[in-house]
């Protein structure tokens, strides 16, 4: 039995300093990968709005709408995560690499033994908490009580009104700490042989370094996918894979490639 040899770590090039025409110039490529390449955003963006359809519908039928509401606000934390194979589409285009299903399914599939997993362990466990945090503040403000009426009208109430205020700043906070870790992270572990925790500390690094574009970069993409999520999930066939190209875009001008 042969030990499987790891590869080297590669290099890391300097982290680069981005600005709000970096965010635009990423955005339009992303709208030209997806335009390029439009069945492979449509193929990652279907399990999503499937998975979100079968959660409603479970919620509705249990009586317990409510609780679908958390799941919808914690969606941008595996937003990240979702885009894997994004990356690696928009990557192949970059390159002039072949970009057929085989060979990015076949990339994407490579990854369980890389450190990709161990990230994806990372964004689950940082969902899993926000659902848990939310129960909590639910119960805080809501007890054993039974819910009468609709959500809405819950949510309308003044302790309604004081649970979503709550529940959104520590959210908030929340996704802006795994924003910071895996906005970089993700495409890097792709692109280079590097473990997981070096790459969320570049990840932190290359929001510190851009601070203001960055900050604008979250709060488009959480805008982005909470509106793209109204119309009955229907809207991520087209957000999801066109932040997910403009993501890998953004990590380029962070880090650019040698040569």
């Amino acid at each position: 039995m042969t030990e499987r040899t790891m590869p080297p770590a590669s290099p890391l090039p300097d982290v680069q300093a981005i600005s709000i025409n970096d965010l635009r110039a990423a955005l339009a490529l992303g709208w030209a990968d997806f335009r390029r390449a439009p069945l492979f955003g449509l193929a990652f963006s279907s399990v999503y709005v499937a998975g979100g359809l079968v959660l409603y519908a479970v919620f509705v039928a249990s009586g317990q709408s409510w609780w679908f509401i958390p799941v919808v606000v914690g969606f941008p934390l595996l937003a990240p995560f979702a885009a894997t194979g994004l990356y690696e589409v928009s990557r192949r285009i970059e390159t002039g690499a072949p970009l057929t299903w085989r060979a990015v399914a076949g990339c994407v599939f490579a990854q369980r033994d890389r450190q990709v997993p161990s990230m994806a362990m990372v964004v689950m466990l940082a969902f899993m908490f926000w659902v848990f945090v939310a129960h909590t503040i639910f119960a805080l403000f809501f007890g054993i009580r039974p819910i009468t009426g609709s959500t809405w009208e819950m949510l309308m109430t003044p302790a309604g009104l004081q649970m979503l205020a709550l529940g959104g700043v520590i959210g908030g906070a929340m996704a802006l700490a795994l924003f910071a870790l895996t906005v970089i992270s993700l495409p890097l572990l792709l692109d280079k042989e590097v473990d997981f925790i070096t790459s969320m500390i570049t990840s932190v690094q290359a929001v510190m370094r851009s601070p203001v574009p960055m900050l604008a970069w979250a709060a488009l993409i959480a805008a982005l996918l909470f509106l793209a999520m109204l119309p009955l999930f229907l809207g991520l066939f087209v957000a999801l894979p066109v932040l997910g190209h403009a993501s890998w875009h953004v990590y380029r001008r962070v880090m650019p490639a040698e040569g």
